[in-house]
């Protein structure tokens, strides 16, 4: 993927499966994002809109997030 390209949820989803925390309670989506695991690349999309936009980073990029978050170092 390049940093011009353009996809949306829908178009992800034809690729990959999407997911969401066991965290995220009940199935509302209130709040929540699912993410999707693609060849090189995580794709975060709001659980409410299937068919919307997908924010697309590099995995590497992502595991560094998660660490951070799970880090503590951030205040809630």
């Amino acid at each position: 993927m390049t940093s011009n390209s353009y996809l949306n949820a829908l178009d992800i989803a034809r690729e990959s499966s999407w997911f969401k925390s066991s965290h995220s309670g009940d199935n509302t989506g209130a709040g929540c994002i699912s993410v999707a695991a693609l060849a090189t690349h995580i794709a975060v999309r709001d659980s409410k809109q299937h068919n919307g936009p997908a924010f697309i980073t590099p995995a590497v990029a992502w595991t560094a997030f998660i660490h951070e978050v799970r880090s503590g170092r951030w205040p809630a």
